[in-house]
């Protein structure tokens, strides 16, 4: 282990397996939710952010312009399972019912068995305040593979001060 991964303080974990980014390109655990950008199935201009709130299901789904989601009326759209299937292939079935404390009573989780419980619940329809810090975070994301392969530090993803005093 270098220098540099013993004294990060960030953990990076690697993802549970592998998944392909054409339908769910950006899932996050954040903010108390699951969030994240879905493709649509039917137009490719267009996009969906959708989120999940821990504890209380509560869900959203609305296009990047901010239109509502046709499947989102009552229950979960296939946008927000979409989501929760790639948030159980990125970041695990375990860590995903725990963190929106989801826990199935039998068996392992997996995205089916968190889908359906999350549902049983009857959750409410949240709002969408959320959608614009969620697709602005994605986009950040896209930025950044814009950018040449390089060594160097970025300046924005120096997050932490340095640990040693230049001279």
């Amino acid at each position: 282990m270098s220098d540099w991964e013993r004294s990060s303080t960030a953990r990076v974990t690697t993802p549970a397996r592998p998944r392909k980014l054409a339908k769910v390109p950006f899932v996050e655990l954040a903010d108390g939710r699951l969030q994240g950008v879905v493709s649509s199935g039917s137009d490719i201009g267009r996009v969906y952010v959708s989120s999940v709130a821990a504890t209380t299901y509560a869900f959203a789904c609305s296009t990047n312009n901010n239109r509502p989601c046709g499947g989102a009326r009552g229950s979960f759209c296939n946008h927000i399972r979409a989501l929760i299937n790639e948030a159980v292939l990125q970041y695990g079935a375990e860590r995903v019912a725990r963190y929106l404390k989801a826990e199935p009573a039998a068996g392992e989780p997996s995205a089916q068995t968190i889908a359906n419980d999350m549902s049983a619940a009857r959750p409410p329809q949240g709002d969408t305040k959320a959608a614009a810090p969620v697709f602005s975070r994605f986009l950040r994301h896209l930025a950044y593979l814009e950018l040449a392969p390089t060594t160097t530090p970025l300046p924005e993803m120096q997050w932490f001060p340095p640990t040693r005093a230049v001279a």
